[in-house]
This record gives C-alpha cells, structure tokens and sequence, in this order.
C-alpha cells in the first residue's frame, strides 16, 4: 500500500503530464470531466454567493465558465499541481486568485467561502477526510460543497474498481486512490460534523453530492 505523500507525487506527476492537454480535444481520459460542468454550474446557480472556491480546480476550466456567469463574483482556484496552477494563471481570469496548495490542507481563513465546488479530485485524495474537515472550516455558516467524482452502486463493482482496477492504473503512474459510494461519503461527513443534504447517481456512473455545513455543531 503505498503512502499518503506517494499517492500526491503520482498525481502531481499525472496532471503535470496532462496540464498542457487538459482542456484540447486530446485531452484523453480527462474529457469524462467535461461533463460534470453543466451539472456543476446548475447546482451553483440554484443559491446565491459571493465567494467560490474550486477545491482541485486543474487549469480552471469550470472557473473559466463561473467567471463568465458571475462575473462580480470573486473566486479562488487550487491545485496540487504546480504546472496547473501555471495554464491556469496564463488565463488571467478576472476576480480569480490561484493557489498552488493541498486541498487536504487548505490555506485559507475560516469562513471563507461561501460554496466550494470539487470536481474528479476527491478520488485522488489518500486522506478525504483531512480534506473534508478543512472544507468544513473554511465555509461560511450554511455553506455548501458540491462534489462530482465517480461512484458505483453495484458491491462487486464497487469492489473491483478499488481492489484492482484502481491499483492497477497506480502502476501506469496514477493518482486515484479510492472512488465512494454512499455509504462512506455518508460516514466520513459524519465523521467531520458536515451534512450530506444529497446524493446521486447519475449516468456513467457519476456521483453528484450536495454537503451542507451543520451549524447546529459548535
């Protein structure tokens, strides 16, 4: 089993191989991501904000879209991976600030946003917990993390993706490390005193959560 830091080199390693390819039409495996932006976007636009976070936001191409429909919204962009980070400032995207950083440790003052969005990065993160108390810390009172990532129902296959399939593209140079089906999203939120308000299967086996802080737990 490998290490929490060997999971982050792999990924770091992965997306510094894909940054420049990301979002062309040669982007690969990584075009499945295209298509959580318009069921992102649909979940943003459903309460009001003033400040997003895009916890794993690559070269920001769901920022780019965000600051095109709020564009007197401010928003913040971080990535593990410095390259990323790189495309993702040479857009120079207005009201956007980005962060080379660990989302499992975010550097960011309590109470700082109002919606944090992250999309297929939660399954790269060997301690999602780590991460999910600090997207806790870091909303404001009622504020909500919308996460697509991938998820099965079926236990066999839920299994096997884990088990075999997972570790296996580790060996390729990969940085997944697990994908959740309810059940455990619904015991690591309450593990870190956050309420999972939704959780959806939809086509392709895509999970579409809505996490609630609970501001009844001081």
């Amino acid at each position: 089993m490998k290490t929490e830091e060997q999971f982050k080199a792999l990924s770091v390693n992965e997306f510094t191989r894909a940054a420049d390819r990301y979002e062309t039409e040669h982007a690969g495996v990584y075009n499945i991501c295209k298509k959580d932006y318009p069921d992102i976007l649909e979940e943003v636009k459903k309460e009001p904000f003033k400040t997003l976070l895009d916890a794993g936001c690559g070269t920001a191409p769901m920022l780019s879209l965000l600051t095109k429909d709020f564009p007197d919204k401010q928003f913040t962009g971080i990535d593990i991976t410095p390259k990323m980070i790189a495309v993702a400032k040479a857009k120079r995207l207005p009201n956007t600030t980005f962060i080379c950083g660990d989302c499992e440790n975010l550097p960011f003052d309590d109470a700082s946003f109002d919606v944090i969005i992250c999309s297929q990065s939660f399954h790269h993160y060997p301690n999602p917990k780590n991460f999910l108390q600090s997207a806790n810390r870091c909303l404001t009172p009622r504020g909500r993390l919308i996460l697509r990532d991938m998820t099965m129902k079926n236990p066999i296959v839920h299994w096997f993706v884990n088990n075999l399939e997972l570790p296996l593209l580790n060996k390729f140079g990969y940085g997944d490390v697990h994908c959740y089906n309810q059940t455990e999203l619904q015991t690591l939120c309450d593990q870190t005193q956050l309420t999972l308000e939704r959780f959806e299967q939809r086509k392709g086996m895509k999970l579409h959560a809505v996490i609630r802080k609970n501001t009844s737990v001081l």
